[in-house]
């Protein structure tokens, strides 16, 4: 048994990380293949986003669908447990905008959308 002290350490250890949250916030928006969740999270390895994949399917927040065709097509979605992170998810993703507004210097960062 996992001793936790406190709740956020529970949704931390589920959504926490450099790539879980953003994932999680793409497929919110609908389901997506792995390549353009690959082209959505610049910087994450193909063995990194297959490896977070797994794991937020484990914890029950995305679904992986396999179609028997050629080539095989596989499409990964949220559960309702997963899309119950999107009204948090926004939240984070304002407060992110405030704060690069108030504490980062004319042109010391750059905000791109690839909504």
């Amino acid at each position: 048994m996992k001793t936790y002290y406190c709740d956020l350490e529970v949704a931390m250890e589920i959504i926490g990380g450099k790539w879980k949250s953003l994932i999680l916030y793409y497929l919110i928006k609908g389901p997506k293949r792995t390549s353009e969740l690959k082209r959505l999270v610049p910087g994450i390895s193909q063995k990194m986003l297959i490896q977070t994949l797994r794991e937020l399917e484990t914890d029950g927040l995305i679904l992986r669908r396999m179609y028997n065709q050629v080539p095989p097509k596989v499409e990964y979605s949220t559960t309702e447990l997963g899309q119950s992170l999107e009204q948090i998810l926004r939240l984070l993703c304002g407060w992110g905008s405030d704060y690069a507004e108030k504490s980062f210097a004319p042109g010391e960062a750059q905000i791109l959308h690839y909504d």
